[in-house]
């Protein structure tokens, strides 16, 4: 299971509630005409995330997908026929964005569900199987999944623990929490 992060924020002199409505039909648009390979997608709204500015209030897009395969069908399909509208209006509106692409490693692929992101990197001198088990705490907690990022595919930190509830890491973990304001869950 792969997810596709995207980092959206609109102009300073965008109404945000026509952004978010805007924002939500497209994605509901998905919904209704799935490209292949799209699982579903989830919308948050965040403030906080360093690798956009501390103080931006942006959009958090979780495109789920099955493999790699699928992330050219939903990007064909992102700007064609009936997504083509709604998608066009919150570009045109959005400031700027960013991307990452991220691969499920352990827990539970409960994105919908989610009320904390935790951004971490592995600590230098850690093997990736150290550091899996370093957080097998948390992995193992109801509803949590963490998800790594690919070929270093996206600004953020290598890591995202996913939570319904806030995760406290030892302050060694360096890692940075954010909020998770659900807009749009699929449903």
């Amino acid at each position: 299971m792969l997810a596709y992060v995207f980092w959206h924020w609109p102009y300073h002199n965008v109404d945000r509630k026509s952004y978010q409505d805007d924002l939500i039909k497209f994605h509901r648009s998905l919904a209704t005409s799935k490209p292949a390979g799209f699982q579903h997608s989830v919308v948050f709204r965040i403030k906080g995330a360093t690798w956009i500015g501390d103080e931006v209030e942006a959009y958090e897009d979780w495109y789920l997908v099955e493999g790699s395969c699928a992330l050219d069908l939903l990007n064909d399909a992102a700007i064609s026929h009936s997504h083509k509208e709604p998608h066009d209006r919150v570009a045109l509106r959005a400031a700027g964005g960013a991307g990452g692409l991220y691969r499920f490693r352990s827990g539970q692929v409960n994105v919908r569900q989610m009320q904390f992101a935790v951004w971490l990197s592995k600590p230098t001198g850690t093997s990736y199987d150290m550091f899996y088990d370093s957080l097998s705490f948390w992995t193992t907690q109801p509803g949590v999944g963490l998800w790594g990022r690919q070929m270093v595919l996206g600004p953020t930190p290598e890591f995202c623990l996913l939570s319904p509830e806030k995760i406290d890491l030892p302050e060694s973990s360096n890692g940075l929490t954010l909020r998770l304001e659900p807009i749009w869950s699929g449903t």
